[in-house]
């Protein structure tokens, strides 16, 4: 919901922009940091949801850590301020030289996708005189129930170590000595709306956690990842996660060896909410059919729609409420007949200049922005 006096100062901008609701962010912080504190769960903000620097800030304030999937992230955490005793690097593809500059910088852990990386790590440790901490990333074979695209900890996934492939593990970590393993790490997939999933995670740790144990590691760190959803119907209702019952799940059915910590790395549920994409309507065509909304933001500023038929709640803000509605596919000016956020939206009857939000779109919008057809960089603008 955006108050008179904002959408007054929309229409004075040109558009289109990333607007951010800085009172929502805060209050999601404030909500995430209470309530994993009553569980002492340690939580990673996941950098590839959003960084931009104003966001980055606020987190790195609110004392979470940094997880990180390049090295140029790694060393946009460092720049912001995270501490790097708080920064974990995963990723299926890290070259020698981030890995290097991620020693360099002396984070917390390397989260490992593959047997041959722990070789790989251990070799360039050795050559820098270092011990590095390591997370083997493993996947659980647990179904998300997500859209397939966003699916991560299934045995067809690219990413992690198939549990089959756990002894070829242990045996490359005896013979890596410059190498410590603190810890396994998991992530099922994102936007995740179904706790069970989550309650069947805890299952497969639990096993894998005692699998190791039984081998002679007793680990530090259970890292389960994110996924945590978000209402994206719903914007306004439910700014903010019901982050208590997420943490609870892990709670009751986290089998937690004393002096062992749960992990966490959450993006979209800390980021989505305050942020919506404002843009401008350039042109209605009415036609037999179908009636068009053609805007001046596309799929290079918003690319979730079009990557994987995502859903964002569409709002005409400047619209007059009694207006008849009328049924409109909402389309942007990118040539590509995927340019396209949402079908059949019902809104106010629209006009050329009128002012459309696109909502939740803090998480995996702004940082997937491209300059495809030679578009400008959009920009941000902050409450």
């Amino acid at each position: 919901m955006f108050s008179r006096d904002t959408v007054a100062r929309f229409q004075n901008l040109e558009t289109p922009f990333y607007y951010y609701d800085l009172n929502v962010l805060d209050q999601t912080l404030m909500s995430c940091k209470a309530a994993s504190e009553k569980f002492a769960f340690h939580v990673h903000y996941a950098l590839k949801a959003n960084f931009n620097e104003q966001i980055l800030k606020a987190i790195q304030k609110s004392g979470f850590g940094a997880d990180c999937v390049s090295g140029n992230e790694v060393k946009k955490a460092i720049e912001i301020g995270f501490d790097p005793g708080k920064v974990v690097f995963a990723g299926v593809g890290k070259s020698d030289r981030e890995i290097n500059e991620a020693l360099d910088n002396n984070i917390y852990c390397f989260n490992v996708e593959s047997v041959q990386e722990l070789g790989v790590i251990n070799e360039l440790a050795l050559k820098q005189g270092k011990q590095a901490r390591v997370a083997i990333r493993i996947n659980p074979n647990v179904d998300a129930h997500t859209h397939q695209y966003i699916t991560t900890g299934l045995e067809e996934n690219k990413f992690g170590v198939n549990q089959w492939e756990l002894p070829a593990c242990v045996e490359e970590l005896k013979r890596c000595s410059n190498l410590e393993l603190i810890g396994i790490h998991f992530h099922v997939g994102s936007q995740i709306t179904n706790l069970d999933v989550f309650k069947s995670l805890c299952l497969k740790v639990n096993e894998l956690n005692t699998w190791f144990l039984e081998r002679g590691f007793d680990l530090k760190v259970l890292n389960v990842g994110g996924g945590l959803g978000v209402d994206y119907h719903h914007p306004d209702e439910n700014a903010v996660n019901d982050f208590m019952s997420f943490f609870e799940i892990y709670d009751r059915f986290l089998e937690r060896r004393t002096g062992q910590e749960v992990h966490f790395e959450l993006g979209r549920a800390l980021v989505a909410q305050c942020g919506s994409l404002i843009s401008r309507i350039l042109y209605v065509k009415n036609g037999l059919k179908k009636n068009f909304l053609v805007l001046d933001a596309g799929m290079t500023e918003l690319m979730r729609p079009a990557l994987y038929q995502a859903y964002h709640k569409i709002e005409n803000i400047t619209a007059d409420s009694a207006n008849s509605i009328v049924s409109y596919d909402v389309v942007g000016p990118i040539c590509e007949s995927t340019d396209c956020f949402g079908k059949e939206v019902e809104l106010p009857e629209s006009k050329r200049g009128d002012i459309i939000a696109i909502r939740s779109a803090g998480a995996y919008g702004e940082v997937m922005a491209s300059g495809y057809n030679l578009r400008e960089r959009v920009r941000s603008v902050y409450s």
